[in-house]
């Protein structure tokens, strides 16, 4: 899935708890960003200033081995008539450090190149808190962080094997923090002591 690539550069560890382990929690900010994609979740096209806007438009690159759906897509009229896609991700709170919504916004570009046979220059976020978007221009090398990101899904998932935890400022906000505990399985000696303790009565 397109947004297991998001779940991956935000966090290798809750990607693969959430598409090896099948594991999910929702908590504030999940719910919240629901809430934003009611509207965008409802398949629709409508018309605005000479733009065809689609939303929750289902994509697929059989190339890349990609599935997903995209909130919105704005197909913009060229002077010669061609239609020209551009993604637009709508995201709950403001732009964070990380790649990890560029890198999904461009696997949406992906597929619709292939799907379409038009060349997509460029995307959208839209930050929900701040109200704007963000245009978010596929250079080379955002489509070639891109795809080595879907290699390295690929391969966690085929690995099926779960990263070990590393505790981050960006932990706070994880859903999955209560199943992932990174404040004890990222000290290896503290969880073999309770691992070695766990069927002896009145050590733990």
């Amino acid at each position: 899935m397109i947004s297991a690539l998001n779940q991956y550069v935000y966090c290798p560890r809750r990607c693969a708890l959430m598409h090896v382990e099948g594991v999910f929690e929702e908590n504030q900010f999940t719910l919240e960003g629901s809430i934003l994609h009611s509207r965008t979740d409802t398949p629709g096209v409508e018309e605005r200033l000479g733009v065809r806007i689609v939303r929750a438009l289902p994509l697929f690159s059989r190339k890349l081995g990609l599935t997903g759906k995209a909130d919105i897509v704005e197909f913009q009229r060229g002077e010669d008539g061609t239609e020209v896609p551009y993604p637009v991700d709508y995201k709950r709170g403001r732009r964070r450090k990380w790649d990890n919504d560029d890198i999904q916004l461009c696997a949406q570009g992906l597929c619709l190149e292939e799907m379409i046979g038009v060349r997509v220059p460029a995307g959208a976020i839209f930050h929900a808190t701040a109200r704007r978007r963000r245009e978010v221009p596929f250079t080379g090398e955002l489509r070639s962080l891109t795809l080595r990101t879907i290699d390295e899904v690929r391969e966690l998932v085929r690995a099926r094997v779960i990263p070990a935890a590393v505790l981050l400022p960006k932990c706070d906000g994880c859903s999955l923090r209560g199943i992932c505990m990174p404040e004890i399985t990222s000290k290896p000696a503290r969880v073999e002591r309770f691992r070695n303790a766990l069927f002896i009565p009145g050590t733990v």
